[in-house]
């Protein structure tokens, strides 16, 4: 499916003030921190994105004290819109992508989009987004799933990077999830 050295991770818009209003916050923040945690381990190539932090306020602090991760200002809903984006994002090279972040049903939506018609394999990890109502998270994945992006989760992704219990950081990953 994917690797840890032919895969993008794309954080899309994890802020503080779009995190506050949701009302799975405290789980969209424990498993987002827990993939950048991932990624950070794993030494996987990872964009944060940020949508207008002006107005929305900076990625939650539990993601930023972890690593320093490339991150990419946005005023369009894309990713892909962002000059600055797409410039980062094409220095990987990379044919897989794992997407996640607020709101599924628009920053997510027409990243994960743009990246299906530019040709990349996406994925979308379900426990890692979401939206202020359920009817717009649910809409969004279908949706993406009938485009061809595949809803993955948390775990999934996890041990999907590990392939195996002798992998050298297996116990500290697996120690996120416990």
């Amino acid at each position: 499916m994917f690797n840890t050295n032919d895969t993008t991770i794309v954080c899309v818009d994890v802020q503080q003030k779009l995190v506050d209003m949701l009302k799975n916050s405290n789980v969209i923040k424990n498993n987002t921190t827990t993939m950048m945690k991932i990624a950070s381990i794993l030494n996987v190539d990872t964009i944060i994105t940020e949508q207008y932090p002006q107005g929305l306020g900076s990625t939650i602090d539990e993601i930023t004290e972890i690593k320093v991760f490339k991150t990419i200002e946005k005023t369009s809903f894309s990713a892909w819109g962002s000059d600055s984006f797409r410039k980062e994002f094409k220095k990987f090279r990379n044919k897989n992508v794992i997407i996640f972040g607020i709101e599924a049903h628009i920053c997510v939506f027409q990243t994960a989009y743009d990246l299906i018609e530019k040709g990349y394999n996406v994925f979308i990890v379900a426990d890692c987004c979401a939206s202020r109502t359920e009817l717009n998270y649910i809409a969004a994945l279908e949706t993406l799933k009938e485009m061809g992006v595949k809803a993955i989760t948390l775990e999934m992704v996890l041990f999907e990077f590990l392939k195996s219990s002798n992998h050298p950081d297996f116990k500290e990953i697996q120690g996120l999830i416990k």
